[in-house]
């Protein structure tokens, strides 16, 4: 087990460039590569640094704080560890290290439905840590409504707070960065909560082979509503039509994502769609962004823009490449000391005072 991290880490881009050496080639490409030729990919990581600050100054800073309400609870800090798959790939701890350094960072953990580990294991390494942040599940749906219910269930019985169902993958994307290296999952690893889920029946047409016709509806989200006590979060949504049905549905309330980029190319930068959700549903839910965050001043953007919180991904692989829980914890205190010290710079106190009058037109 790793115990220490490696020299010279210090920032996220430390982390991007040791985890692209460490990793295995083939693997690397599958966690850091996009759709298409990656107008996504690097659109959300560039729109974040476009906007600017507009700093106050002898603004009272005493008694400030990163704490911030969501989903009914106070948090530390607005910084959430979102989900990706098959993470054994960077760690042999894999998904169970994440959730150790979410919960030792005070940061919420999103679970991957195409986990390498079983959700009870997860839950069982974390649930009884103090101060930790929301524990999340997310659904990938599969094709039989009542294989997605058993498996909401079995996240619900395992002591998970909230479903987060992704919405915006009813196909995967066009990975050229992937297929050109070859990926294919190493021997005896694969999805911990999908064996046994059944195969979609052949639908007419080849239209994507059929797949869309069995991916989720806005008919499946109220279905499911109905049948968890679980709150559901949809995650994945970009346009402030869809953010108005979702919170007409009463949903617990969305995640501005583009899957990282690594779905539809050339679809919008997060940090371009945030502010257009907010005005979309106003007070009504709450949003976490993700997609390209990458220091604390993005952070503190986001939230200026409208988000409660935020989500990071592929920040969080290179740590665990890097060092195990050591180094996801390394990459989510990084992230916070640059919010605190963005916070401080700019005048705000607290994060309630992050609004869009920060940033310049």
């Amino acid at each position: 087990m790793t115990t220490q991290l490696p020299p010279g880490l210090l920032t996220l881009a430390d982390h991007e460039a040791r985890a692209a050496q460490a990793m295995d080639p083939a693997a690397w490409a599958y966690v850091a590569g996009g759709a298409g030729d990656e107008a996504t990919l690097r659109a959300n990581a560039e729109a974040w640094p476009a906007l600017t600050l507009w700093p106050r100054v002898l603004q009272p800073l005493a008694g400030g704080h990163t704490r911030v309400r969501l989903a009914g609870r106070e948090l530390a800090h607005p910084i959430l560890l979102a989900p990706w798959a098959h993470q054994r790939l960077a760690h042999p701890d894999g998904e169970v290290a994440s959730a150790l350094a979410a919960a030792a960072q005070d940061a919420g953990y999103v679970l991957a439905t195409q986990s390498s580990v079983p959700l009870e294991t997860v839950a069982r390494a974390v649930l009884g840590e103090p101060g930790r942040g929301p524990l999340w599940f997310q659904l990938y749906w599969q094709a039989d409504r009542g294989f997605n219910l058993a498996l909401a269930e079995r996240a619900r019985a395992a002591g998970f707070e909230a479903l987060v169902l992704t919405v915006d993958a009813p196909v995967s994307g066009v990975r050229d960065r992937e297929r050109r290296a070859g990926f294919r999952l190493p021997p005896g690893m694969g999805s911990a909560h999908l064996q046994g889920a059944p195969a979609a029946p052949p639908a007419p047409g080849t239209y994507c082979a059929g797949l869309p016709a069995h991916a989720p509806s806005w008919d499946d989200v109220a279905w499911l509503q109905a049948q968890t006590p679980l709150p559901l979060w949809l995650k994945g949504v970009l346009h402030p039509q869809d953010a108005r049905q979702a919170a007409a549905l009463g949903v617990a309330g969305l995640i501005v994502s583009n899957h990282g980029g690594r779905t539809l190319d050339t679809a919008v930068a997060t940090a371009t769609a945030l502010p257009r959700v907010r005005a979309a549903v106003g007070d009504a839910l709450p949003l976490v962004v993700d997609g390209g965050i990458r220091r604390g001043t993005d952070v503190l953007k986001a939230i200026a823009l409208g988000a409660n919180a935020v989500m990071v991904g592929r920040p969080a692989a290179w740590g665990l490449a890097n060092a195990g829980a050591l180094g996801v914890a390394h990459v989510i205190r990084l992230l916070r000391d640059e919010l605190e010290m963005a916070m401080a710079l700019t005048g705000c106190r607290s994060l309630a005072e992050a609004t869009p009058a920060l940033l310049t037109d």
